[in-house]
């Protein structure tokens, strides 16, 4: 290794350090970082090596991660995670694994909870419906979830013919 070798992976790794103690990123993230900092493309290279044989760069965890704040702090469907992931790198694979990896709730149940903290009593006109729809479809929950969500949240309030009969 040259003495000029040393310091591009040395200003490489540097940078890369101090942009990983601000924020967790994949590797996609991480190479554009570096070239943006004007580091040779093979220092680079070297440089995301070290830092996967380190354990700082994890394209996978990182996919887990964001997937599952993203359905916790902001509620966001399945196709919009995807969408997210894939546009900042991840592998497809990667990304079908995360989204699997949910467990708890089904997308259905997301929905079903994100409509009653929005819109605590059901859509009972069509201008209603659509923006409940509109909010779910922003947030990136497929329409066939989106719908069956808003059906479901209707019919939690609707009367229960047998519950009357019980009362009498």
């Amino acid at each position: 290794m040259t003495a000029t070798a040393g310091v591009g992976l040395e200003k490489a790794l540097a940078t890369a350090y101090r942009h990983l103690n601000r924020r967790e990123c994949t590797q996609a993230e991480m190479r554009q970082r570096l070239e943006r900092a004007r580091i040779d493309p093979p220092d680079v290279e070297q440089a995301i090596a070290t830092l996967i044989e380190q354990g700082y760069l994890d394209d996978a965890r990182f996919a887990r991660l964001f997937a599952q704040d993203k359905r916790e702090l902001e509620q966001w469907g399945s196709d919009r995670i995807r969408q997210a992931l894939l546009t900042r790198g991840v592998p497809a694979e990667l990304v079908d694994d995360a989204l699997a990896g949910q467990a708890g709730e089904s997308e259905i149940e997301r929905a079903l909870a994100l409509l009653r903290s929005r819109f605590p009593a059901p859509a009972n006109d069509r201008r209603e419906r659509e923006r409940a729809l509109g909010v779910l479809l922003r947030k990136g929950y497929d329409s066939d979830v989106a719908l069956e969500a808003i059906a479901a949240h209707a019919r939690e309030t609707l009367p229960n013919p047998a519950g009357d009969l019980d009362d009498a």
